[in-house]
């Protein structure tokens, strides 16, 4: 109780000021008390730093429906960041940042505005760029990378800089991997290609380990290296086209004990190339700014611990108390009443979320946070009770979330949900819905998961063994991503009548989560945050990423 309660002074002191701001991009929300510059500053390297990317990939730049955006929250402090990532009891002594793949929209949390006039990154600056970067690789590719590939390469536009003439430059040394890369325990490239050899030598290792230095620099050297050329793609096709992570990497960069040699050599060079992309090449985008009303001031520390989430019931009462504190204060504020409607809902009060919520739509119409979470108690009531009427309810209300925004996930998933809660076949209609929403948010590995059952309970292997991939080797799946390839091998051996019995393993594996943990990203581990120590290599599902 003394933690919780330091949390809550914790964030209770954050908002005696209204300074609190927005700023809002093509691909990004940032929320943070800071000023009109920096905010703007901040907003606008993200961006740069997305074009980079797509840039450098080969990707075509595209904007996100606005609830697909990421939105980042600036917590203000490092304390009141661990704060928040503890609030469930999680250890935080080495975070600094975090981002969440959630089917609302993704979200990310960092200490404070971190914009650089010059190349050198903040570090908490740097933790978001490696989990943008993955964010960003779930919704472009679905190629099933190995861990050293999509870590190695989030490292790698991690290490970013941002010139002061707008331009970016990628390759830079990942200098807060140094320590790792000379102090931790070596990891070979065989540990790299060969995820099974890694874990059983790192059974008996002791103390964190270079893995994710080996990863970024294996990833640099293969992409610099003039004699290597062409091998990082080589590699990546052999590896779509279904070989073995270890098979491919022997075949294309041919021993890989004389390429551990070639990597420690280039380890110790004085200096390695790097991509300046110049600011003509990056196309930014309107970026608008304003200053929040004093009751959204008010109510942003609620709103961050809302959006972290919560399983405990304890925790979920006590960021309701502050929220119905802050109603009082301000029981005419739409911004105010859908949080609350949030809190409520967290806190297991159906009936009092919808009072909220439509208290909010009734002074703003086109408040999503309102509709999203009137309609996940209408469904939750529903399903407990069987309740076909309250279940037509909760279809109305999605339709409602629906036609103000017809490209958001929530309402195409429990649109589809709600024929599966009262036993029903879904139409063709709220399946193709469901394929929409896994297409609009791949991040969020719950929709996969609900569209592969729906494969396999109408006989398409194929189709369900396309979209468990990314689920099953994401490298931050945990136990759940292991089980899940193991039903991938069952289902290259399978036929359809072996479809039901696979449609059962599946649910056993993928059991929904609490609503806000609708992805089952962990952290990156060991060694997850750069330049930290080990963390659990099994995080509990729908943990935040660091």
């Amino acid at each position: 109780m003394r933690r919780l309660l330091t949390a809550l002074l914790l964030f209770a002191s954050a908002s005696v000021h209204a300074d609190w701001m927005e700023a809002s991009s093509d691909h990004f929300v940032v929320y943070g008390k800071t000023s009109e510059r920096s905010l703007r500053r901040f907003t606008e390297q993200l961006e740069r730093f997305d074009a980079a990317m797509s840039l450098i990939t080969g990707t075509p730049r595209t904007k996100p429906s606005r609830s697909a955006r990421v939105t980042i929250y600036v917590a203000g402090t490092e304390d009141r960041l661990r704060a928040l990532y503890s609030q469930d009891g999680r250890t935080a002594r080495y975070i600094a940042g975090f981002y969440m793949p959630r089917i609302e929209g993704p979200a990310a949390f960092v200490p404070r505005i971190a914009a650089t006039s010059g190349d050198e990154l903040d570090f908490s600056m740097v933790v978001l760029l490696h989990e943008y970067a993955h964010h960003f690789n779930a919704i472009h590719s679905r190629f099933p990378a190995p861990r050293w590939f999509s870590e190695g390469s989030a490292e790698f536009f991690a290490s970013a800089g941002f010139g002061t003439d707008g331009s970016v430059k990628l390759g830079r040394a990942a200098k807060h991997r140094a320590e790792e890369l000379f102090m931790g325990v070596d990891v070979t490239t065989i540990d790299l290609v060969d995820q099974a050899h890694y874990e059983k030598r790192r059974g008996d290792r002791k103390g964190y380990d270079a893995y994710y230095g080996r990863a970024w620099l294996m990833f640099h050297y293969l992409t610099f290296e003039p004699s290597r050329a062409g091998q990082l793609s080589a590699y990546s096709r052999q590896l779509a086209a279904g070989k073995p992570s270890r098979e491919a990497a022997e075949s294309v960069f041919g021993d890989l004990a004389k390429l551990d040699k070639e990597l420690d050599r280039y380890m110790r060079r004085p200096a390695l190339s790097l991509l300046t992309i110049k600011s003509e090449a990056l196309t930014v985008g309107e970026i608008s700014l304003r200053t929040l009303r004093p009751a959204e001031a008010e109510i942003m520390p609620v709103v961050m611990r809302s959006k972290r989430g919560t399983n405990s019931k304890e925790v979920a009462e006590e960021i309701l108390a502050e929220a119905r504190a802050v109603g009082g204060k301000f029981p005419g504020d739409p911004a105010v009443l859908a949080a609350l409607a949030e809190a409520e809902y967290d806190a297991g009060n159906d009936d009092a979320t919808v009072v909220a919520a439509d208290a909010a739509l009734a002074l703003e119409p086109k408040n999503v946070n309102a509709h999203i979470h009137k309609g996940y108690a209408l469904f939750r009531k529903a399903d407990r009770a069987k309740d076909q009427a309250g279940m037509q309810a909760a279809q109305r209300a999605f339709v409602a979330l629906n036609r103000l925004e017809n490209d958001h996930p929530v309402p195409l998933v429990y649109f589809y949900r709600s024929f599966v809660a009262m036993g029903a076949k879904p139409t063709a209609n709220a399946v193709a819905g469901l394929e929409k929403a896994a297409l609009l948010a791949p991040y969020a590995h719950e929709i996969a998961l609900n569209l592969a059952q729906r494969y396999l309970a109408d006989g398409k292997l194929n189709e369900a063994r396309a979209v468990l991939v990314p689920v099953a080797y994401n490298p931050h799946g945990g136990a759940r991503s292991l089980r899940l390839r193991g039903l991938m091998q069952a289902l290259e051996q399978a036929d359809p009548a072996d479809a039901p019995a696979l449609a059962e393993r599946l649910a056993a594996i993928g059991r929904p989560q609490a609503r806000g943990a609708e992805s089952d990203s962990g952290p990156d581990a060991p060694g997850d945050v750069p330049g930290g120590q080990p963390t659990s290599p099994d995080p509990a599902p729908g943990a935040p990423q660091e």
